[in-house]
């Protein structure tokens, strides 16, 4: 019987809960989640990290292993993941029930620092309204946008509506 996330492309509550740090970890600043699910040929997270905290793998079919606790949040390897499938969280950012999420996001046109925009989980259904805290160009074409959420959305929201055209 196929597995969830191979029936509907979408990680079980468990699944998600498991890229995460220990709640030490989560309260010093931001820290990386990957969420890459499948055993396909892809390493580019490996070399985008500067500090080697994602290791190196012995088959480049190998789902990407994080040293969680080491892990400092630079966001480096955001917009070099083909898959759109890391995240950084920073459960320390706002006031006590706000938190900062950077999320790849490839859709045109861009959000604009301060703009409120509809957030989204991994379906596509709307979780909350966010605030665009920053829009970073990176190099490989990827977008990586910093939003301000509810911080009890961190484990959903993944995505934002893509903005009418202006």
């Amino acid at each position: 019987m196929a597995s969830q996330i191979e029936r509907t492309g979408v990680p079980t509550k468990e699944q998600i809960e498991s890229t995460l740090p220990g709640d030490e970890r989560r309260a010093k600043g931001p820290y990386a989640v990957i969420e890459c699910w499948q055993e396909i040929p892809c390493d580019p997270c490996v070399a985008s990290c500067p500090f080697g905290y994602i290791a190196p793998m012995k088959n480049i079919n190998d789902l990407p292993k994080l040293d969680q606790e080491s892990c400092t949040g630079c966001g480096n390897c955001i917009a070099l993941c083909p898959g759109l499938a890391i995240f950084i969280i920073d459960e320390t950012f706002g006031g006590e029930d706000e938190a900062m999420i950077r999320i790849p996001h490839e859709f045109a046109p861009l959000p604009e620092k301060e703009d409120i925009v509809r957030a989204l989980d991994r379906e596509g259904n709307y979780v909350a309204d966010a605030e665009v805290v920053r829009v970073q160009k990176g190099k490989s074409g990827c977008t990586v946008l910093h939003l301000l959420i509810p911080k009890k959305f961190i484990l959903d929201i993944r995505a934002v509506e893509p903005l009418p055209m202006r």
